[in-house]
């Protein structure tokens, strides 16, 4: 029998499939009073405390993958896991970090004295020509004229895609851009493959300067940029089992993850220690819950440079792990009290037994959970290996989203409790002994109606 061919029991009998929930949640489940002492064993215990006080202690430094502040983190939460009694293992992979290298700007022959940043993905060169103002960079801003210059952007409206090959397939030889309007600092900036040009940053108030002084003279500069491209470093994910009751074992396997790493620039606080703190949180409580299913909780290095991470876990799996693996559930920024409601994403856009075990335990808690279509996140390599995986976040998201400002103080503790205890639920749906996983259930929570919901994220 497939392992994933699961299907549930009512307790009227009723036999159903995951992909047939169709039950009016608005109804009182028959077994209403059963499904909620069930869920009483993992919700009553949940502390939303707890999770914030984890945020606070991830979110001192930015986590992004392979620094010393991911690493520190790592070692928290693999000291964490190993606290509550869980088999751990720290998985480390080698992930591509770009160092900008050298890079500087002259102009009239004269050094110019602010920070410089070198674009990640520029080529190293050395250039020198008039520099000429095109404005934002759109197609009908930048003509002819740049031909054999130096192009000076300001950023805002148009991607660093569009502006950089705007100005190339104009003949423009470097590019220097200054920030946008309502932004600071001068760490931005990507050039694309074939965009063979040195670009560099600079602040918005260089730039605004520069706008003056082109406007008053003829400006002659040099951008040089030395020593740029890629170097290995080392990220982690850390794993922590929770072996079955040897005498329950159905040889199946639920994992409930979350990236402990964030943007370079930014604490991180809900983007996304909050995934981190409830799924340390569903981990403390799952360690002295009896289930008849392995339980694996893991937190992915380098999700923000590509899920570099948990492609890396489900690369790591073996075919029998696969094969048993009959869900995975992701939680990524499920605290900030700026976003909107609780949603469920498919990379599909399908519903599948996790999207059926979340909008099922979300009607028992607080009202089911509707579902949407997106990728980007931990959940993709999942889905991509044939399991069953659902994304828990909110959406849209707030305005702190990968900035500076996602610090603590946007964490709603409501928002974290109830996220945790409608993943709580349906794990233990899944996991506790009694059902056993679903087959053959003699109590099981009725499912609920739910919907696809297009909203962005």
């Amino acid at each position: 029998m497939n392992k994933k061919a699961l299907t549930i029991t009512l307790a009227t009998g009723l036999v159903l499939s995951p992909m047939s929930f169709s039950v009016d949640a608005a109804k009182p489940a028959p077994n209403e009073q059963s499904d909620h002492a069930f869920d009483n064993k993992v919700i009553k215990k949940i502390s939303s405390e707890n999770m914030y006080n984890n945020i606070a202690l991830l979110s001192k430094q930015p986590r992004a993958g392979g620094t010393e502040g991911e690493y520190k983190a790592v070692q928290y939460i693999k000291s964490e896991f190993e606290r509550y009694g869980y088999k751990t293992e720290l998985q480390p992979f080698t992930i591509q970090e770009w160092d900008g290298g050298d890079s500087s700007i002259s102009l009239n022959e004269q050094v110019f004295p602010g920070d410089v940043h070198t674009f990640e993905g520029s080529i190293n060169d050395h250039v020198t020509g008039s520099l000429f103002y095109v404005g934002l960079g759109s197609k009908d801003e930048v003509g002819d004229e740049v031909a054999g210059k130096i192009a000076l952007i300001e950023r805002g409206t148009y991607s660093f895609y569009e502006k950089i090959q705007n100005v190339y397939d104009k003949g423009a030889i470097g590019v220097i851009m200054f920030n946008g309007e309502g932004r600071s600092g001068n760490s931005f900036g990507y050039t694309y493959e074939g965009q063979d040009i040195p670009a560099v940053a600079i602040t918005r108030e260089a730039g605004l300067q520069l706008v003056e002084q082109l406007n008053n003279e003829d400006v002659k500069g040099t951008v040089s940029v030395e020593n740029a491209g890629t170097i290995d470093k080392t990220s982690y994910n850390v794993i922590g089992k929770k072996e079955p009751h040897p005498n329950k074992d159905n040889g199946q396997i639920v994992s409930i993850g979350a990236h402990h790493d964030s943007v370079p620039n930014g604490p991180g606080a809900n983007d996304d220690a909050s995934g981190v703190a409830a799924t340390l949180e569903l981990a403390r409580i799952m360690a002295k819950t009896p289930t008849d299913t392995e339980l694996r909780f893991v937190t992915f290095g380098a999700e923000e440079k590509g899920l570099v991470g948990s492609y890396h876990y489900a690369d790591s799996l073996t075919d029998d792990e696969i094969e048993s693996t009959v869900a995975h559930f992701q939680m990524d920024m499920v605290g900030s009290r700026d976003a909107g409601e609780l949603i469920m994403f498919t990379p599909d856009g399908n519903k599948n037994l996790v999207t059926d075990l979340g909008a099922s335990a979300g009607a028992r808690i607080s009202g089911a959970v509707d579902y949407g279509e997106l990728g980007r996140s931990d959940h993709v390599p999942f889905f991509l290996k044939g399991i069953p995986a659902a994304l828990f976040i909110h959406a849209p998201l707030e305005p702190w989203y990968h900035s500076p400002d996602d610090t603590i103080d946007k964490i709603s503790k409501e928002k974290l409790q109830n996220v945790a205890e409608i993943v709580g639920a349906a794990v233990y749906q899944i996991a506790r002994p009694d059902t056993p996983a679903l087959e053959n259930a003699r109590v099981a929570p009725n499912p609920a109606d739910y919907v696809f919901d297009d909203r962005p994220l």
